[in-house]
């Protein structure tokens, strides 16, 4: 399953957003059920972010989001939005990067 989160941030938290998400990517990247996950951003406006994180189901993605780790970040990063995070959990229909490696 992958997950989709768009985040727009107001523009003078985009660097602190940045460096949080630096001090913590390794145990998002790490939690059990997580198979890898990227951070973008977008651009023309570098204030919309988006993450980009594949799942080994949806109970492994439910842990995360009520796990310690999401607690204690989720509201650091939430009071340095512009607007509301919007997301996506989707199942993948066709992956070319596979085929180009």
């Amino acid at each position: 399953m992958i997950r989709i989160v768009k985040l727009t941030l107001k523009p003078e938290y985009v660097n602190d957003f940045l460096n949080h998400f630096e001090s913590v990517k390794n145990d998002i990247n790490s939690f059990p059920g997580c198979k890898g996950m990227k951070l973008l951003q977008d651009k023309k406006d570098e204030n919309i972010l988006f993450t980009y994180s594949q799942w080994e189901s949806e109970d492994d993605l439910e842990n995360y989001r009520s796990s310690d780790l999401f607690q204690s970040i989720w509201p650091t990063v939430k009071q340095w939005f512009g607007g509301k995070a919007e997301a996506w959990s989707t199942d993948q229909y066709f992956n070319g990067f596979k085929m180009k490696s």
